[in-house]
Order: C-alpha cells, then structure tokens, then sequence
C-alpha cells in the first residue's frame, strides 16, 4: 500500500475586499487558487500559470500582483481587493461603467485583471497619459479589442474621477 505524506497547513488571515477571512492552507496553494476554490470569488482568472496573461491580478496592499505567482501564505495579513471589490453597494466603479461604455471589453476573459491593473495606475497616477496608461497595463494580454477601447475607457475613468464623478 502506497503511504501518502500529508502536508502541514499554516493558518492565515487576510483582507479581502474589506472582510477579514481566517483560513488554514497547504504552503503550495496559489493565491488565486485560494480567492476561487476557498473564498469563491471567482473574478480572478487562471490564464497562463506563467506570468504572462495577467487575468489573475489582483490588488494586494496597494500594487497590482498576479495572484497567479503569489502563495496564499505570503498573503497572510495582506490587504487584497478582487474585481468582485470594485463595485460598491451595487454600483460599478467608475471603471467597470467605462469599460462598458467605451467597448474595453469583448470576450471578457482578460477583463477583470485589466480592470485590477488600471484601478492600481489610477490610484496612483490620477491623470495618465496614454503612454503611461500602455506601460501601466503592459502586464496584460487582450487577445480580442486590439488595446483601444480599454486605453479610452482608462481615460474616461480618469476624467470622471477628477471631476469626482
């Protein structure tokens, strides 16, 4: 009989999307793996497993990462806001309204680590130009709207946010 060896989980605590979740997970766990399979939230997508996609990133104390390349224990007191933290109170952030608004999207597939990657520019650049906005979003592949749409809707949202909208 096959003996199979049982790999100690560590105990973590982590803020996401402002609620403070307590888990136990095996060292080895991505973090995206622990936002879909432990907490359900499934905006974060798996892509590539290699870095390259950014359909997994997500905001964690204030930088966008791709949870992809992240351990669930090196989140452990970590801060973390998904896409499914964008919208308040049933509202879209001014992003998501953009998005729509200026055709930033069309499979949907890349989107909400898109989003996460401008929301991460925007917090810090409140008026990029769309060179900045190429560079701030460059970790992230689009295979279907040719960049435009999302360049002009990372624009919008911009302006809407200066104009405290």
């Amino acid at each position: 009989m096959k003996q199979v060896m049982s790999i100690p989980k560590q105990k973590i605590e982590v803020k996401v999307n402002g609620r403070i979740h307590e888990s136990e997970v095996e060292p080895r766990l991505l973090l995206v793996h622990y936002l879909r399979d432990v907490l359900g939230l499934v905006g974060a997508n798996v892509g590539c497993d290699t870095t390259n996609c950014g359909a997994c990133t997500v905001i964690m104390n204030g930088a966008s990462v791709k949870s992809c390349t992240v351990f669930a224990v090196q989140a452990d007191g970590c801060e973390i806001i998904t896409v499914e933290g964008l919208a308040k109170n049933g509202k879209l952030h001014p992003l998501q309204e953009s998005f729509s608004e200026k055709h930033g999207l069309q499979c949907g597939y890349c989107t909400p680590g898109m989003l996460m990657s401008a929301y991460a520019l925007l917090m810090k650049n409140p008026n990029p130009t769309e060179e900045e906005i190429r560079h701030g979003i460059s970790g992230n592949l689009c295979h279907c709207t040719g960049y435009e749409g999302i360049i002009k809707a990372i624009q919008a949202t911009a302006e809407k946010l200066r104009k405290g909208e």
